[in-house]
């Protein structure tokens, strides 16, 4: 399995004329620990002809500086611009406006890909003009000092797309797709109006209605942090992940009219309340409280589901010693 790039195995390169042009768009916001590899894995793809937009989020650190130095070893090839603190979606917004290339892909700064990446999403995509966006694979790092599984995800297209995406929350990470220029065009880049979930709120927009690709290796890298991370707050998650559901299917009824209210409840009410209990059974009390409240009020639930849902509506310290009294 490949390890973390090295910025010293980057070889500088101008861009190679004729090839199709790619544009990596990534935001930075003090990521100056992790910045030069994330860099060194767009400067080493195989494909000639890729360029690097990274858009500094408001860093306090030297992650500007770092970005300066390795665009004067790779000329022509990487683009700084900066940004007031707005957060990724925002920043990637930005670069997307800045891109010239016909096709995509979005890479956080503390992430890396295999070198050849670029070349086998552009070759899915270039094999057939229809399709709107190829994905691969990936692999979790930093998990309790080692590596998760690496994981294919399934082959979507196979499946019913709308049913599929409405189950369960993004497909697969934003840095594992490659996405037709004119497609973000289309359905207007990541709508910065969402809370959080807005990469699955793209992905829902552009993978339900067009043809999509996986090529099944594991060829992207996320970096697992031991904090921070957003799932320690997984009812926000919950509920912003229940509200891009919404929003789907009141924008596209023509992409869920298959689906009965009654399938459409399930998929929906019904996937709250299942992270409800995944939260519980983990012990997040926190998470499961919270998401079992929202599960009691939008609806999807049974009668056993009550013996679960009702004590939700004890106050916090209550309701905890309550569970944690019946697990003695």
């Amino acid at each position: 399995m490949p390890e973390s790039p090295r910025a010293a195995d980057a070889i500088p390169a101008r861009i190679e004329a004729g090839a199709p042009l790619v544009s990596v768009v990534m935001p930075c916001y003090n990521a100056a620990a992790y910045l030069e590899e994330a860099v060194a894995s767009v400067m080493r793809q195989t494909h000639p002809a890729v360029e690097l937009i990274v858009v500094d989020d408001g860093s306090r650190d030297g992650s500007p500086a770092i970005v300066e130095r390795l665009a004067a070893q790779h000329p022509g090839r990487i683009r700084l611009v900066a940004q007031a603190n707005a957060g990724p979606y925002p920043a990637r917004n930005h670069g997307l406006k800045l891109a010239r290339g016909d096709f995509i892909a979005f890479l956080d700064a503390d992430d890396w890909w295999r070198e050849d990446f670029v070349a086998r999403l552009l070759a899915a995509l270039a094999a057939d003009e229809t399709v709107a966006l190829a994905y691969c694979g990936w692999q979790n790092v930093g998990l309790a000092g080692g590596r998760g599984d690496p994981f294919v995800p399934p082959d979507y297209e196979q499946e019913d797309k709308a049913a599929r995406f409405l189950r369960a929350a993004a497909p697969w990470p934003i840095h594992t797709a490659l996405v037709r220029r004119r497609v973000l065009d289309e359905v207007g880049g990541f709508d910065t109006d969402l809370p959080t979930c807005m990469d699955y709120d793209l992905w829902l927009r552009i993978a339900v209605s067009r043809p999509i690709r996986l090529v099944p290796e594991v060829m992207a890298f996320y970096r697992h942090h031991q904090s921070g991370q957003i799932t320690s707050t997984q009812w926000r998650q919950a509920r912003n992940t229940w509200f891009v559901k919404k929003k789907f299917v009141r924008e596209h009824p023509e992409l869920v009219r298959h689906l009965s209210r009654a399938q459409q409840r399930q998929l929906i009410e019904g996937g709250l309340l299942k992270r409800g209990y995944d939260n519980f059974w983990r012990r997040d009390l926190e998470s499961a409280q919270r998401i079992f409240r929202m599960a009691l009020a939008k609806g999807g639930w049974a009668p056993r589901d009550l013996k679960y849902l009702l004590p939700a509506l004890l106050p916090p310290r209550l309701y905890r010693r309550l569970v944690l009294g019946r697990d003695h």
